[in-house]
Parts: C-alpha cells; structure tokens; sequence
C-alpha cells in the first residue's frame, strides 16, 4: 500500500492517495480543497482513483469533493449520519469565509461491519461518533485514517453542531484504542501518530471522561 499525504487548504486538511501498488488502483480521503494539486497529485502517481472516501462532513474535508468526482469519475462515499452536514457546505464555508465549491453528492455508504475494497486494498470501516454525528475510520493494515477523531496529542472538537465530548472518547476507547499498539494514525491535521502514543499520552481523552 501507498500512502501520499497532501496538506490542502486554509485549515492544512490531510487529504490522502492511498493506493494498491500491483494494480495501481486506489482512492482520495478527504479531498477538502486545492482540487487542481490533488489532480495533480493522482496523474503524478500514476493512479487509478476508482472512489473518494470521507472521513465526515465538515466543509475542509468535502469541500471540493463533487469537483474532483467529476473530474476523476469516482464516486463519493460517506456515512449516512453526516449527510446532512455534508450539504451544508456551502453554509459551513460561508461560516469561515471560504469559497465553496458545488455540494457534494455522496453515491453510497461506509457501514460499519462492511468493508471497502480497491482493487487489493480492503478498509475496514468503524463509524466514530463524536467529533460528529457520522464520523468514521478507515483501517487497512496496519495503517488508520482517522479524519478528526483524534490527532497526534488532541482529539476533534466537539464543540460545534453534532459534536459529543462523551461520545467521542467512548468511540476512540471502544475502537481506536483496541486496535494494535503499533497501529499507524493517520489524522485529518498534523502529523501521524500510532495506537500506543496516543494511548499512553493524550491528555485529551481522558480530560473528555471528565
């Protein structure tokens, strides 16, 4: 597997290629902005990308979702729960005094229980609850792409509309927290992180407890 990270926007959103390298199939996690450079990005490495994941629906992650499908005829998938939020990108991104791009229409859905495939890629799917209402994390591997539901020593807020302190640290608990120690975090700002750092040293999750 090949994992290329690409900062994109006002708020540095990690987008991420992920992709099969025997059959150069793969998809785009969190395409929130700069649609040019991640097309960019996709023709430099080669890649088929056969679907767009998201992580949930906040505006720097979705943002420039519906340009990059149409130019990459590949579908959008989501978690039910934040499609809501995801078609108010528009007023999330008035909201930060961002340019938006055309909503996103999400093709299907990321169940938990159910896996998603590419090619010989195959991502679990555990649905995070917290930062919002239909957060989730993509495992394969040994490798995590987490959105926001935790970063490299803090978790996402859980102060904005949908979000749930509470919520949040049972999902990083009763998920996160049992995957293997050297599990590799692949967050939706900052640097990675793995399993065991976060679970010996973020003050964040025990602090949501409270």
């Amino acid at each position: 597997m090949k994992i290329r990270t690409c900062p994109v926007g006002a708020f540095q959103t990690n987008c991420y290629l992920v992709a099969d390298e025997e059959t150069r199939e793969g998809v785009l996690i969190d395409p929130g902005d700069e649609t040019e450079r991640l097309l960019k990005l996709v023709r430099n490495e080669g890649v088929t990308v056969r679907a767009l994941l998201l992580t949930h629906g906040h505006v720097d992650h979705v943002m420039r979702a519906q340009e990059v499908k149409e130019a990459l005829k590949a579908p959008i998938y989501a978690h039910r729960a934040d499609l809501d939020l995801i078609r108010t990108a528009p007023q999330q991104a008035e909201f930060f005094g961002l340019e938006s791009g055309p909503v996103p229409v999400v093709d299907g859905e990321l169940k938990e229980g159910e896996d998603f495939r590419v090619g010989n890629l195959v991502f679990q799917v555990l649905h995070t609850p917290g930062h919002t209402p239909g957060g989730i994390v993509l495992v394969s591997g040994n490798s995590a792409f987490v959105g926001d539901t935790i970063f490299a020593g803090s978790v996402g807020r859980t102060d904005l509309p949908g979000g749930d302190g509470r919520q949040l640290a049972q999902s990083i608990r009763t998920k996160l927290y049992r995957l293997p120690d050297e599990t590799i975090l692949y967050p939706g700002h900052g640097p990675p992180t793995t399993v065991g750092e976060e679970k010996s040293s973020n003050p964040y999750v025990r602090a949501l407890d409270a």
